[in-house]
């Protein structure tokens, strides 16, 4: 096991239009912190959707510059969760670990924005952040992140939502070759894969787990739902733990959301992209 480095921060959710996206998942229950906006270089933007020990970063682009080259050329193509955060406990020491077990990263960086308190008052969100130089699966682009200030992150009030959401209980992630792609995420993290019922393969990360599937076992997840727009391999399902299941349903009304073995799932159709799965 990793010392530097566990569980899932965050996930990051590319979306066309950041204003359309954040009054979407509005709809669907969540509390949204205020826009927050990133340096004229990376020419981004951002709304987060705090829980108790992680959550979710609405990203959209608000400029073009050469920073977010690659996040236009995504949205070219679709909306969805294009990368996801480890939690570093420390950057530097957690992108040395990796590098000592043969994972390529690239340099630490440090940088900020500037948070709007539920109190009006002003703060500023500090992180150390690196990426990991090659997916270990088609689609799975993977960083750690440092928390600096985490009080400025977890701001009291913006994790309460309607619909009772607590934590990230898991990201389902599609693979033409599960066990390779689970393999490889479980070298990153020193984690061994494990078989879950329907032949879908787990890797546990200190926290959510990612689970690799095929599209057939995604089908066999949701009879039903309607898959459309979704990659052909990569991040998938951004699956959410709620306190109380009927406040969900309550907020999933009318976006052709389904009940099964796996949660109460809302199409990509009506979640930027993706599967959101209440569980």
């Amino acid at each position: 096991m990793l010392t530097h480095l566990g569980g899932i921060d965050h996930a990051v959710v590319l979306v066309r239009n950041l204003d359309a996206a954040a009054a979407g998942f509005a709809r669907l229950g969540f509390t949204l912190a205020p826009r927050g906006t990133h340096s004229p270089e990376m020419g981004t933007g951002n709304h987060c959707i705090m829980l108790r020990t992680d959550y979710v970063e609405l990203l959209g682009v608000l400029a073009p510059t050469e920073r977010n080259t690659r996040w236009r050329e995504v949205l070219a193509e679709r909306e969805g969760i294009s990368a996801i955060a480890l939690r570093a406990q420390d950057a530097e020491a957690g992108a040395a670990e990796l590098a000592a077990r043969g994972t390529t990263t690239l340099p630490v960086q440090r940088f900020g924005r500037p948070v709007t308190m539920t109190d009006g008052g002003a703060a500023q969100a500090r992180f150390r952040t690196f990426h990991v130089a090659e997916a270990p699966a088609p689609g799975l682009n993977l960083f750690a992140c440092e928390h600096l200030t985490p009080e400025a992150t977890w701001i009291p009030g913006l994790m309460e939502h309607p619909n009772t959401a607590e934590a990230l209980a898991g990201i389902e992630v599609l693979a033409a070759d599960p066990l390779a792609a689970a393999e490889a995420m479980g070298r990153v993290l020193d984690r061994a894969p494990e078989t879950e019922a329907d032949g879908a393969m787990r890797v546990e990360t200190g926290a959510a787990p990612l689970v690799f599937l095929t599209g057939l076992h995604l089908a066999g997840r949701y009879p039903g739902l309607d898959l459309s727009g979704l990659p052909a391999e990569g991040p998938v399902t951004l699956a959410v733990r709620v306190a109380n299941p009927s406040a969900a349903v309550r907020c999933a009304a009318g976006t052709g959301a389904m009940e099964g073995r796996f949660g109460l799932a809302v199409p990509p159709s009506a979640a930027h992209g993706l599967i959101l799965a209440f569980r």
